[in-house]
Formats: C-alpha cells, structure tokens, sequence
C-alpha cells in the first residue's frame, strides 16, 4: 500500500513500480542477444555507459556531496562497487550455461541471502521465519538445478554463476546500506555504478577482450542494458521506495522471472519445466515470508 502521511506525487507510483518491473526484466533478454561479446565486457559496457549517463546530471545538482565524500566513503563506495561488478559477471556468464528462467529466478533469491549474511555483517540474530525462508528457497533452488542435471550436467554450472550473482547481490546491498543512509540516490547510484565500472573496464583491458568490432544488434543491447533495466528499472524500484514500504517493493520483486520467462518463451522460445515450476514456487514463497519477516520487524 502507498505510504498516505506524505502527498503524491504527479507521476504515479504504482506506474513507478511496474515500470521498474517491466525495465528490470528485459535485462536477461538483453544479455542473451549481446551474446556475442564476452560476459564482463557486456556487463562493463552495461555499467560504463549507465554511469556516462549519470555523470551530468550527478555532476550538477550533487557535485558538492560527491566532493564531500569522506576517504572512509570512498572505501566502501568502491567496495560496493568490486560486489556489484561481481555480481553482474557471474550472473550475465550464467546466461551462456543455463536458461534465461533459471538464471533470473537463482540471482533473485538475493533476499534470503542478505537474511541470512546480516547475522555475520551486523551482528543481528536471525529470526526463526529468515531461517525458514532460507531452507525452502535452497530446496527450490536444488530442484531447478536437479531440473538442468538432468537435461544438461553443464547448465549446473550457470545455476550456480546464477546463485552466485545473488550472494553477490545481498553482500552489495548490506556493504552500501550505510552510503545509502547518508547520500542522496542520485549521488549513491552514482559512485556505485561508475566504481563498479571502472574495476569491469579495468578487468577486460587487463585480460585483453574484445570491446569493438561487434554487431549493430550488440551495441544496440549495450545501451538498451545501461537504459532500460539499469536505469530505468533499478533507478523505478529506489524511488518507489519513498512512497511504498521495503517489503512492497520487495515482494513486487517476486514478479522480475515471471516477466523474463515470458520474453524468454517469446524471443528465444524457451520451455518451462516441472523443475523449474515448482522450484520457482519454492523460492517465490520463501523471498515472500522473508519479506513478512522484514516487515513485521519494521512494525515492533
């Protein structure tokens, strides 16, 4: 529901919220049909060109609070930054082993992981619905796997890039929790993004990949990536958040496979299996009680 002790906004935020899911779930899509060039170069191009995109508007109204950033800041700005870069590699390398529909329901189990991992970052305790959660969602995800064990031994190891992104992801969502408390959004999404950036562009010189030459369909994915699902869908989500609870936005999240299975089953004509179905029912259900969880504690 829509927080009603501030006013509305022109835009409406419920268009906000289905923008952010609709812009979020063509990001596999995108991936998959860039597949031509390398998985970190995909992912630096997807970060580099969102993080141009930023800089002159962050440069104008934020310039000063960038400026202002203290050396622990920048610390962990950048570290954010090394998990979000690590993030988008694992999980856009995935797309080469595995299903679209596997790949985007393992990254989203990010939420049970921050359960999970904020016992080891904060020192909170557990409660007994995370730890639930948790259990059913790596049930879930041993199904889906199961699923691709049997079709193909080598589409485990894209569950389990997959997975992986979501650690990843959970980890870049605890670091940067305390940047977020103190910075404005455009100023947070900004060092985020460009020091993500800078370490993937790093990376591929270093490795010596390719970054030109490709096709038109490619570099037209490139900045489709950095527009629609980066900035559009991830930017949609965060300001949503002024108008609707964490645990809104969180379960909304729910519906990012849904929507990338269904383009997946469009463009690539991607089947849907037993595995995958109930395995994503699990997950589903567990990332909903997580959000429960995260909510009733919200409310004591």
């Amino acid at each position: 529901m829509i927080n009603k002790d501030i006013s509305l906004p022109a835009f409406n935020p419920y268009l906000a919220l289905v923008s952010g899911l609709i812009g979020v779930s063509t990001g596999a899509i995108f991936a998959r049909l860039a597949g031509e060039a390398p998985a970190l170069v995909i992912a630096a191009y997807r970060l580099g060109l969102a993080s141009l995109i930023l800089a002159p508007f962050a440069w104008c109204k934020c310039r000063s609070e960038i400026r202002g950033l203290s050396g622990h800041d920048l610390k962990l700005a950048l570290l954010s930054g090394l998990l979000l870069a690590l993030h988008f590699s694992v999980w856009i390398s995935s797309l080469d082993y595995t299903s679209v529909a596997n790949s985007v329901v393992l990254v989203t189990t990010n939420p049970l992981w921050v359960g999970l991992l904020t016992p080891l970052v904060t020192k909170e305790r557990i409660s007994r619905t995370a730890l639930i959660s948790i259990i059913i969602s790596v049930i879930g995800a041993i199904i889906i796997s199961s699923g691709n064990f049997v079709a193909s031994g080598n589409a485990l190891w894209g569950d389990f890039l997959a997975l992986m992104g979501g650690v990843f992801m959970a980890l870049y969502l605890l670091m940067g929790r305390k940047l977020r408390s103190k910075l404005s959004l455009l100023t947070y999404i900004m060092v985020c993004y460009g020091s993500a950036a800078i370490i993937l562009w790093i990376v591929v010189l270093l490795l010596r990949l390719p970054i030109t030459g490709f096709g038109t369909e490619t570099v037209v994915c490139f900045w489709a990536m950095a527009l629609i699902p980066q900035l559009i869908g991830h930017t949609s989500y965060n300001w949503s958040l002024k108008w609707f609870s964490t645990s809104t936005v969180a379960v909304s999240l729910l519906a990012e496979p849904i929507g990338s299975t269904v383009l997946a089953y469009l463009i690539f004509d991607e089947g849907l299996t037993w595995f995958l179905v109930i395995g994503s029912l699990l997950i589903f259900f567990a990332i909903y009680l997580s959000s429960l969880s995260e909510s009733d504690k919200h409310n004591e």
